[in-house]
C-alpha cells in the first residue's frame, strides 16, 4: 500500500500539468498571426494561470518521490523519464515564457518586437505540452511496469 500514494499522485498531478499546457498547444495555430490588439485581449484569458504552478510543484514533489519509490524496480527508469520532464518544462518556462511574460508586463502591452516574443511565448508553451505529455505517459508506464507490489 505504502507505493500506492505516489503511484497515484504522480498520475494525478502529470495529468493535471499536462490541462494547461496542452491548452495552450491547441489554441497556437489560432493565435500564432492574430493582429496586436486581438492577441492582448486574448492573453487576458490567462489572469490567475499562475496558480497551475501548485499543479506544477506536485508534479516535481510527486514524481520525485515516484522515482525514489521505483528507483529499484520495474518502472523506475520510467520514473525518471516522468521526472525528467516536468523538470524540462520548468526550464524552458525560465529560459523562454518568463522573459516574454516579464518584457510584455504580463502581455499587457507590446513592445517593439512584440511578435517575435510572440512566437517564442507560444513555441515555449508548445515544447512544455510535448514534455508534460511524456512525463504523463512515462507515469503511466513507470505505473504499470511496476504493477501492485508494496515495495
Amino acid at each position: 500500500m505504502r507505493a500506492a500514494a505516489p503511484k497515484f499522485l504522480s498520475l494525478l498531478f502529470t495529468a493535471f500539468t499536462l490541462v494547461p499546457a496542452g491548452a495552450h498547444l491547441m489554441e497556437l495555430a489560432n493565435k500564432i498571426d492574430v493582429p496586436a490588439e486581438s492577441y492582448l485581449t486574448m492573453q487576458q484569458i490567462y489572469r490567475g494561470w499562475s496558480l497551475s504552478a501548485i499543479l506544477v510543484v506536485g508534479a516535481l514533489l510527486s514524481t520525485l518521490w515516484l522515482v525514489l519509490t521505483l528507483r529499484r524496480q520495474r518502472g523506475g527508469i520510467a520514473a525518471l523519464i516522468a521526472f525528467v520532464s516536468i523538470v524540462g518544462t520548468q526550464i524552458v518556462f525560465w529560459m523562454f515564457t518568463f522573459p516574454m511574460n516579464a518584457a510584455t508586463n504580463d502581455w499587457t502591452m507590446l513592445p517593439a518586437g512584440w511578435e517575435a516574443m510572440r512566437t517564442q511565448w507560444e513555441y515555449s508553451h508548445a515544447a512544455s505540452a510535448g514534455l508534460n505529455l511524456v512525463a504523463f505517459v512515462s507515469t503511466i508506464v513507470a505505473v504499470l511496469r511496476s504493477g501492485s507490489s508494496s515495495s
